[in-house]
């Protein structure tokens, strides 16, 4: 093999799936070779550790000779060391590598160094104090940053040979610190329940390579607790124990004839309290849910698995949900016909309620818990407004909340009322939950939640939890939607039970009957195709292709709309059903980045867990953060990168949040996110990519929601045909959950 020493000049690619990268190295010393370019560097290629620019590294591998791209040296082994000379110290150190030393800094400490640099800042760290502008703090940070990195480097270089990213290594470091690789060896799958990103396949490619046996017990108990988690992302609440089995089974190589150590697992996690079994009425039919068949009598129960936390938390809902229907004393206000006219005549509601939405906002003052539903134009803001005027002349306590940051702010607009998110309602506490739960309860007498739709099992337990006995609440959504992101379909499995009275509101009002956004979403949603003929602010372009629809998309958000509207690309929201193929999520990001917000020599960027930050890139937080009080789906606007304290800022609605390196993995780019991710949000313009390839994900509440995300625009981009398939499947994706026959079920004593 040839050798190869130098130094990294820049990172074109990395993947940090599988390490495969793409570098620039510029060869410490002058070399004639056909495969070093006119700029003095060399194309590197190969499955390596994350390297940054600065960092020097000895490579053995071959030349080849790529069709495209010339030659290449294709690396077989790679070993990271030290700069020798002062320019490359120089370099490696402002480089970014090291947390708290910069460019310039980095030039002060060598020009007082010199070569003996990197032996003063690892042996002697508090010389550095001889520096100008680093004091004893500052070098003891250094010093600290320095050991963290020397450290990680030592278990990056075991990690890496088991398909770990950088990222990940540093997230393994932090969480066990010393105790890390004694962590790896011993028991990797402690990996996947600890560290998010770290999932059961790649613990179990850590433990198979360290020699655990296939069968060995923690990790068919990993395999079975990674297939329920699995099940639960796709939103179902439990997993029928047949279903659980097969996953598991088909996901561990576990044959029909060793499925017992399968249930002998189940009955070792319950035995631990990780799952709950119980016997619930439902089909193992995939397109039917329990709430389809709640009735069958109890000889045809299945057992289901939980994991303990969901089986909690649809227990207490069910509890909790049943209380608050029952409850008759303390009403927010008896029966007021004449309340309607008298709003009217004082000025509070601009126009007359209709019988529909009288009867709305009746039933919520009567009862203790109550439902509003119906799709948009429908009324369901005036029907709020009325019952707002309603509890203040009354002057009865309330509040108002949603799921989402963005959909508490479009309800605070609508209403011109202040309202929150449930979790900011709640308060949360990094360290003691909610501030507001079960002891301290929140002191209103009223609770209006809004996009009730996007509400989870889990949400929906901590609300209960902190509403007093007597407060009423009042679930507005439209059941029609997709429902939520996380586990349950809570709003569906209330209406379902019969629990609480639930109006419908149908009649579209004139005002909205104008627009072909809300006309077209109830085409949609009576199963008609929708009309573009004429509509000033819904449009059709025609691609047969996934190609031709992913250029059309790029058009049409960086050119048309811009020059024909007069909006900005930020007002424009791509939506997609997918995250894969060329109009996926993922694909649109970097497409739309690329055109948008492209990278540039006097632009900073950083690639994080597979994603490149730039200043003025549109992100989105992908989990709940209670520290930062920043929430899923919150979208946000990239300000800076900090490339010498290792720290990305991103601007959410006016707040600054700062976010570590290692915690960017939260982040994601946002100028395309997924029809479920925009639940609950109202984008001035949307455009939505819809093509055949799509076809698992052509269903039409999929259509529906996505359509009634747009405000001022809609644009689709693909084909008749794809929309034709979309608006004639209604088959709902049902999920298994529980919660409807729980509230039909007796309680029990």
């Amino acid at each position: 093999m040839d050798s190869l020493s130098g130094s990294i000049e820049r990172v074109t690619f990395y993947n940090p799936e599988n390490g495969y990268s793409v570098l620039r190295l510029r060869p410490e010393r002058l070399l004639r070779h056909p495969g070093i370019g006119s700029d003095g560097t060399a194309v590197i290629v190969g499955n390596l550790l994350e390297l940054s620019p600065g960092e020097q590294v000895q490579l053995k591998g071959n030349w080849v000779n790529h069709s495209k791209h010339g030659l290449q040296f294709q690396v077989e082994t790679c070993e990271q060391t030290l700069p020798a000379t002062t320019a490359g110290i120089c370099r490696y150190l402002g480089s970014g590598l090291i947390k708290g030393i910069g460019p310039s800094l980095a030039e002060r400490i060598v020009q007082k160094f010199g070569a003996q640099t990197m032996e003063i800042i690892e042996q002697s760290p508090e010389r550095l104090q001889e520096v100008p502008d680093i004091g004893p703090k500052r070098s003891a940070r250094i010093a600290r940053a320095w050991q963290e990195q020397r450290q990680v480097k030592a278990i990056m270089i075991f990690l890496h040979d088991h398909g770990i990213s950088t990222t990940l290594s540093v997230k393994i470091y932090k969480t066990y610190g010393e105790d890390a690789l004694q962590v790896v060896k011993t028991d990797p799958y402690r990996l996947a329940r600890d560290i998010r990103g770290i999932g059961f396949k790649t613990a179990d490619k850590i433990a198979q390579a360290l020699g655990l046996p296939a069968d060995h017990p923690s990790r068919v108990e990993a395999g079975i607790i990674y297939a329920l988690n699995e099940l639960t992302d796709d939103g179902n609440v439990f997993a029928p124990r047949a279903l659980l089995i097969e996953q598991a089974a088909q996901l561990l190589g576990v044959t029909n004839a060793d499925e017992s150590l399968l249930s002998a697992a189940i009955e070792r996690l319950a035995q631990d309290d990780r799952v709950r079994q119980e016997l619930i009425p439902f089909t193992l039919d995939a397109a039917a849910s329990a709430r389809r068949v709640a009735e069958t009598p109890a000889a045809y129960s299945q057992p289901a698995v939980y994991l303990t936390p969901l089986y909690y938390s649809e227990a207490n809902v069910a509890e909790r949900l049943r209380k608050l229907a029952r409850f008759e004393a303390g009403r927010a206000a008896a029966r007021q016909p004449a309340f309607f006219k008298a709003a009217q005549f004082l000025g509070v509601l601009p126009v007359a309620l209709s019988p529909e939405q009288q009867t709305a906002v009746e039933t919520a003052l009567q009862s203790p818990l109550s439902v509003l539903t119906g799709g948009p134009g429908t009324g369901k803001t005036t029907c709020l407004k009325a019952l707002i005027a309603a509890l203040e002349a009354a002057g009865k306590t309330y509040a108002l909340a949603s799921p989402t940051g963005r959909a508490a702010k479009r309800l605070a607009e609508a209403t011109g009322r202040p309202a929150s998110t449930i979790h900011r309602l709640l308060g949360p506490s990094p360290t003691e939950g909610f501030k507001f739960n079960g002891e301290n309860q929140l002191p209103i007498q009223f609770l209006v939640v809004d996009e009730a739709s996007m509400l989870d099992i889990v949400l929906t337990n901590h609300l209960l939890k902190a509403l007093k006995p007597g407060t009423h609440l009042l679930l507005v959504g439209d059941v029609d939607q997709l429902p939520s992101v996380g586990a349950g379909d809570v709003l569906r499995d209330v209406i379902d039970s019969g629990v609480a009275p639930v109006t419908r509101l149908s009649v579209i009002f004139r005002q909205a009957a104008d627009s072909h956004i809300i006309t077209n979403a109830h085409r949609i949603n009576r199963g008609e195709m929708p009309k573009f003929t004429g509509a000033a602010d819904f449009f059709l372009f025609p691609a047969d292709t996934p190609e031709e629809a992913a250029t059309w998309v790029q058009d049409v958000v960086c050119n048309r709309i811009p020059q024909k509207f007069g909006l900005r690309p930020e007002q424009i929201q791509v939506l997609a059903p997918m995250y894969r193929g060329p109009v996926g999520v993922t694909a649109l990001n970097q497409r739309l980045q690329e055109a948008l917000n492209p990278g540039s020599p006097l632009k900073s960027e950083k690639t994080l867990f597979g994603v490149t930050f730039r200043p003025g890139d549109k992100v989105m937080q992908t989990q709940n953060n209670y520290d930062k009080d920043v929430y899923n789906g919150d979208i946000g606007l990239v300000l800076a990168l900090d490339l010498m304290e290792h720290h990305l800022m991103v601007d959410f609605d006016g707040r600054q949040i700062n976010y570590d390196w290692t915690e960017c993995d939260q982040l994601t780019l946002a100028y395309a996110i997924t029809v479920h991710k925009s639940q609950g949000s109202e984008f001035p313009v949307v455009v939505l990519p819809i093509v055949t390839s799509h076809y698992l994900m052509l269903q039409r509440n999929l259509l529906y929601t996505a359509i009634t995300r747009a405000k001022k625009l809609c644009v689709l981009v693909g084909s008749q045909k794809a929309i034709w398939i979309a608006v004639n499947n209604n088959k709902v994706a049902q999920r298994y959950t529980a919660l409807d026959w729980r509230l039909r079920a007796e309680p029990k004593l």
